[in-house]
């Protein structure tokens, strides 16, 4: 994984060298997940964070999108702590609409997705159990630029892939709600 953020980071420093022939943004996500509360109970609602990236030569019509996000939840019953976790790599296309006259842009995307999911109970001892799922990601939103390069807006989204915990399958994807803070290049 920290390759891939190094690989990133360059890509992401080299296209910034050219800004005349790319554009692209890098969005910092806060906000809520919700999976489904029969395989994840009691810990189904979380608290998620994410770095949206795309970018694109000029005259392309969409823009590649690489997006990173992570949720956790913890709650205690009959003197258990219970965890749940996810994390989500998310590779894909991103189609992004420049209302003329305004810094309005609204946009749609969409791809693959590669998840890992992880529960964890602890009492006296600790026993997790993780493991990884591919499947896809959809989401869409709008944000403002402000100045020339201050982004802020909105996301939501939805991921869906199976992972087994405990021989059970569960969905670690899931529906997601959030505010964009960022930079527009």
């Amino acid at each position: 994984m920290k390759k891939i953020i190094m690989a990133l980071a360059l890509a992401l420093f080299a296209m910034t060298a050219y800004a005349n022939q790319w554009t692209g943004n890098v969005n910092f996500l806060l906000g809520v997940k919700a999976l489904e509360s029969n395989e994840w109970a009691p810990v189904e609602d979380h608290a998620a964070f994410g770095v949206l990236v795309d970018f694109r030569k000029q005259e392309w019509p969409v823009s590649i999108a690489i997006d990173f996000l992570g949720s956790y939840s913890e709650e205690t019953e009959f003197g258990i702590k219970i965890e749940g976790s996810t994390s989500e790599f998310d590779v894909g296309v991103r189609k992004i609409w420049e209302v003329s006259g305004t810094s309005m842009r609204p946009y749609i995307g969409g791809g693959i997705a590669f998840i890992r999911g992880e529960f964890k109970g602890t009492a006296v001892t600790t026993i997790s159990e993780d493991d990884n799922g591919t499947g896809i990601w959809l989401n869409g939103g709008i944000y403002w630029t402000l100045g020339q390069s201050f982004n802020l807006g909105f996301d939501v989204r939805y991921s869906s892939a199976d992972v087994t915990l405990f021989g059970i399958e569960a969905d670690a994807g899931g529906s997601y709600a959030g505010l964009l803070l960022g930079y527009h290049w």
